[in-house]
């Protein structure tokens, strides 16, 4: 979390309430949705210090990080004031992007877990209600398959766990994931007929061959 050599106005008036424990205990008390505030113990709410807020950016928004102890373990809650009247459409990816790097912090630190990381929004622009939706998913189009790629696990490719007849299968990819699967064995010479078969497959030009030549001599063990 970056520090603030130098704060602005409204930045200052944001800080001067909530970083009393007091205040913010009554902001967020009153202000967390009921579900998450009873996962929330704010007798321990600790402010932390830093802004994940890039330079170009402060002008209009301030932030600040509060650590506490959760039902569920050790959490933050991240509130952000948009200081400018017209809203940012993509607020809600910016929440988003916040909260990550609050958890990535949280890992550098040493912690196996993620946390986590409440991220709110205090908005007093000048369209009133607030007008677009912070749910980040929401932002891709309403046929985009964003929601079930990003609600599930991401697509992975384990090549220690497909047999080497599936693999000689993948065309010009083969030689590759062949040499990959294999690289950490002591001795490659039982895959050496695999590897002279992909190659007489003639998907692999001289360049590739080349380099994956050299990768094995250095890399293997």
């Amino acid at each position: 979390m970056k520090k603030r050599p130098h704060s602005t106005p409204h930045d200052s008036l944001f800080k001067r309430f909530l970083r009393d424990s007091e205040t913010a205990r009554d902001f967020l008390d009153i202000h967390l949705p009921p579900a998450l505030r009873q996962l929330c113990d704010l007798s321990t709410l600790h402010l932390e210090s830093g802004s994940f807020v890039e330079d170009n950016l402060r002008a209009s928004y301030s932030d600040i990080l509060y650590s506490l102890h959760t039902s569920k373990g050790e959490g933050y809650i991240y509130v952000v004031i948009e200081h400018q009247s017209t809203p940012d459409s993509h607020m809600a990816f910016r929440l988003l992007r916040y909260a990550l790097a609050a958890m990535q912090q949280h890992l550098d630190r040493g912690h196996k877990a993620l946390p986590l990381v409440i991220p709110m929004l205090f908005y007093h622009g000048s369209i009133s209600p607030y007008p677009f939706s912070l749910c980040w998913l929401d932002e891709f189009p309403p046929d985009s398959p964003a929601k079930q790629l990003y609600l599930g696990a991401f697509p992975l490719v384990d090549v220690t766990d497909i047999p080497d007849n599936a693999i000689l299968q993948h065309r010009r990819i083969a030689l590759l994931e062949l040499v990959q699967k294999h690289i950490r064995q002591r001795d490659l010479s039982h895959i050496l007929q695999q590897l002279v078969e992909v190659v007489l497959m003639g998907y692999t030009d001289h360049q590739q061959f080349k380099t994956l030549f050299t990768y094995m001599s250095l890399h293997g063990n």
